[in-house]
């Protein structure tokens, strides 16, 4: 066996299936460049058939990267594979991933097919998968509850018909360490033709064991892919972390006698720009890339620390990305300083005009803070390339008084369309007076089921991320907005969530739970 471990990144697809975590597609673009500086082996763009919007995503990811192979997801059949298959043409190496559910329970109630139909189904589907693409792999979804035998069945069966890759997924979290790498261990020494493909590890984290797990399947199973998502990033509990899992064995080579090529410079960066674009605020005590992940206040850990950092850190923090020494950018700082800046954090912006309105973005900011830090420069890019995607819904100006003693009263200038309205409403903050005059207009009816502020660096100057969730129709999205002024960043962020919710492009249909 190999002792690489493939990384197979599926951020862009199980990731964005955390509630209110879809994304746009200029945005799967830029998480997917980071990727591939980042070194993913495989990364999974979306799920083509689930809707035209992910569809078109999938194929911007496939011609905009070159050094990783792309992937799309797609049930067992002849239509979800075409439609993969489509949105990767551009790709300069692709994968075809189709997945059929194979436990009695999946079967019985969701598929309403019996096991020789299952059989069957899988057998066909990557027979004609493999007509159109020569890298294919299939997921036996709800795998680790599957029967062995069975599963024993499915997996030679498709292996013959060409899977290259064979996915054994603990798509609801149930397994535990041991018992998942024994039970993999197993398939692979009861498949006769096991040695034809790579077998690969997808976990859930329901009961906070989806690294484990994973590395147990490395490790005790023999698996040499690990399917995982920056942050953890996935619906429920999430998935199993990347940047756990490269650290993991990297750090505990002499364990697992394992390696990857990732770059482990590039996974702060990634994770922060997961972060801003989803939302989902990192907590502070999360391994690798929590903001406390390698900070010491105990005095006796920092005596420790001073004297030999080894004492009380396994890891270096600037070997995943962490800088002591933040500060990039200033008010005086030129156009080419902030181009080269955007390099570095691996931001690529090819249209001049784009550049030119990001540096006056900066330039705005300049004059409002004195100390411009690479999350600062994040956050004005995330707010050009959403103007990029163009605004049903732009903020122009607003006003709010708030006094002791007196309801909180907010006035709010907006550009809809074409057409720059003006409201004003009452609120039981400045805050809430504020988002009250957007719906005085907008009247979206949407639901809000979340607020939260994060201050992006330290400080009392540090800008405001604020995100906004909100449903309406059965969907869900997110508005993320940042400014010096916390009620301004609410408005963006609220008017960034309507704007979602217009945009028939972020429409997307998952016909059923996936891997």
């Amino acid at each position: 066996m190999s002792d690489k471990v493939i990384i197979f990144d599926t951020t862009l697809r199980d990731g964005e299936q955390s509630p209110g975590a879809s994304m746009t597609k200029d945005e799967k673009v830029r998480i997917a460049r980071q990727l591939e500086r980042l070194k993913v082996d495989v990364i999974e763009a979306g799920f083509a058939a689930s809707s035209e919007g992910d569809f078109q995503a999938i194929s911007a990811v496939a011609a905009a990267i070159k050094d990783s192979i792309v992937c799309s997801l797609a049930r067992a059949n002849d239509k979800d594979i075409t439609r993969a298959s489509d949105a990767l043409k551009a790709a300069k190496a692709k994968r075809i991933h189709a997945f059929l559910a194979t436990s009695p329970l999946h079967m019985a109630v969701k598929l309403r097919m019996s096991p020789e139909e299952v059989l069957e189904q899988a057998k066909r589907s990557i027979r004609f998968a493999r007509n159109l693409a020569d890298d294919i792999e299939f997921s036996a979804e709800d795998g680790y509850r599957s029967e062995m035998d069975f599963l024993c069945r499915v997996v030679e069966a498709t292996i013959k018909e060409g899977a290259s890759t064979i996915n054994i997924p603990d798509t609801v979290g149930y397994a535990t360490p041991e018992l998942y790498g024994e039970f993999i261990k197993t398939l692979r020494t009861r498949v006769p033709n096991s040695d034809k493909a790579v077998w690969s590890v997808h976990c859930h984290n329901d009961l906070g064991m989806a690294v484990a797990n994973s590395l147990a399947g490395v490790k005790i199973g023999g698996a040499r892919q690990i399917e995982c998502t920056i942050n953890g990033l996935g619906e429920r509990a999430g998935n199993t972390a990347l940047e756990e899992i490269v650290m993991a064995l990297r750090t505990r080579k002499d364990y697992f006698d394992l390696v990857c090529d990732i770059d482990a410079h590039q996974i702060v960066p990634a994770s922060k720009m997961v972060s801003h674009i989803t939302g989902f605020v990192v907590q502070p005590n999360k391994a690798v890339v929590g903001a406390n992940a390698f900070a010491h206040t105990s005095g006796i850990h920092q005596d420790g620390i001073l004297k030999n950092r080894e004492t009380y850190e396994i890891m270096r923090a600037e070997d995943v990305g962490w800088s002591a020494n933040k500060i990039v950018l200033g008010k005086l700082s030129g156009r080419n300083a902030f181009k080269q800046r955007l390099h570095d954090l691996g931001i690529v912006v090819e249209a001049e005009a784009d550049i030119n309105e990001a540096f006056t973005r900066f330039k705005t900011l300049a004059d409002q803070k004195s100390e411009i830090f690479d999350e600062d420069i994040i956050a004005i890019m995330s707010d050009t390339t959403s103007a990029e995607a163009g605004e049903h819904y732009k903020f122009i100006s607003m006003s709010q008084h708030s006094e002791t003693g007196e309801r909180p009263r907010s006035r709010i200038t907006l550009r809809i369309g074409d057409q720059e309205v003006s409201s004003e409403a009452e609120g039981n903050g400045p805050v809430d007076a504020s988002l009250n005059a957007i719906e005085e207009v907008a009247k979206s009816g949407a639901e809000q089921l979340l607020y939260s502020v994060n201050a992006i660096t330290s400080g009392t100057q540090s800008q405001g991320e604020v995100t906004v969730r909100l449903a309406k129709g059965g969907r869900i999205v997110n508005g993320v907005g940042t400014d010096p002024d916390i009620i301004a960043a609410s408005a963006k962020a609220y008017l960034a969530a309507l704007n979602k919710l217009h945009d028939p492009s972020h429409v997307k249909i998952n016909a059923q739970m996936t891997p």
